[in-house]
């Protein structure tokens, strides 16, 4: 479920190109903190999901909210 989860969170990534170095940002709406860099969009990409994984870890260690992803729940790992 995990995995299905961080695919369908990730349909939601907004990258854009800005005046840097690293040209590519990347950010997820709804995930406050969740955000990366790279060189090229691919790169950025694969970046934040590996953000967004640690991100959920993190979450579910704290026992804190998570939000749902079309039919994905996670929540239920918090009281597990």
């Amino acid at each position: 479920m995990f995995t299905e989860y961080v695919r369908a969170v990730m349909t939601k990534a907004k990258v854009e190109k800005i005046d840097d170095p690293l040209p590519y940002v990347g950010t997820i709406l709804g995930f406050q903190g969740v955000w990366a860099q790279g060189a090229t969009k691919k790169e950025c990409l694969a970046e934040l999901q590996e953000v967004l994984e640690e991100w959920l870890l993190l979450k579910v260690r704290k026992q804190q909210f998570i939000p749902t992803a079309r039919r994905y729940d996670l929540n239920a790992l918090l009281t597990a």
